[in-house]
């Protein structure tokens, strides 16, 4: 079997066009709890661990983006909680694995009740982001996940209540990834070649893209960054911060 960049190519874009396909509905379900949640004053709650971060960084950020967004990440509890650096230094996936810290990030984050939550896990089973989730549901937000169903369905959760990331969301969103997450089989057994992260900043950009399409149909300006690297790109974010001044950061 050939094994190479023109291979993984050929299967990335299989797998991309048939999350774009089945994903849609799920994708405009998640959408319009985004857009209630920013139209009732809220903003977008995104996390995720691990590689899972760069998919909170696709939502919460970055050009093209929504300006009412904020990311959470396990490092909060040393920037914001004035927790010793130490408890970073270990395994990142012993503390992700902790129910724990869960709870300490909802406390230190500038939530409010509208908020809307999207935690992305493929697999969907640690601690962290389990328990995280049953906070998000106890306290009344919409919650969407952003998991790999293959993946979370063939393992055992890791939080104590055996539930998983899927079983709390409101809107599961499945990034198509398989158990594992690499496609490419090797010719003596395992395989590489990782998809979650390409699928899931997809399926980020769709809900992104339907937003802005609600919110122009209801009559809204679309809050979207620009560029800082472009002409008043500074200028033009900046404006559009302020009107969520306390309720969104944007540190390391």
């Amino acid at each position: 079997m050939d094994i190479g960049a023109a291979d993984y190519v050929h299967e990335v874009r299989a797998l991309t066009d048939e999350v774009s396909q089945t994903q849609r509905d799920g994708v405009r379900l998640a959408a319009g709890l985004i857009i209630g949640s920013l139209l009732d004053g809220g903003v977008v709650q995104a996390f995720g661990s691990g590689h899972s971060e760069a998919i909170a960084m696709e939502i919460a950020g970055r050009a093209g983006g929504l300006v009412p967004t904020n990311r959470l990440a396990l490092r909060d509890v040393v920037l914001y909680g004035g927790a010793p650096v130490e408890v970073l230094l270990g395994a990142p996936s012993e503390l992700e694995r902790d129910p724990a810290i869960a709870r300490r990030l909802y406390d230190l984050a500038p939530v409010q009740p509208q908020d809307v939550f999207v935690l992305i896990s493929s697999s969907g089973v640690n601690g962290s982001v389990v328990e995280l989730a049953s906070i998000v549901k106890e306290r009344g937000h919409g919650l969407i996940a952003l998991t790999s169903v293959q993946h979370s369905t063939a393992m055992v959760s890791r939080h104590p209540s055996g539930r998983k990331l899927l079983d709390l969301a409101d809107v599961v969103l499945d990034n198509g990834a398989p158990y594992g997450d690499a496609i490419m089989p090797l010719p003596d057994g395992g395989a590489f070649g990782a998809v979650s992260t390409i699928t899931s900043a997809l399926l980020a950009q769709m809900v992104v893209a339907e937003v802005v399409r609600g919110l122009i149909e209801a009559g809204q300006t679309p809050p979207v960054y620009r560029s800082v690297n472009t002409v008043g790109g500074d200028e033009h974010n900046r404006d559009l911060e302020n009107r969520y001044a306390g309720r969104i950061r944007r540190g390391a």
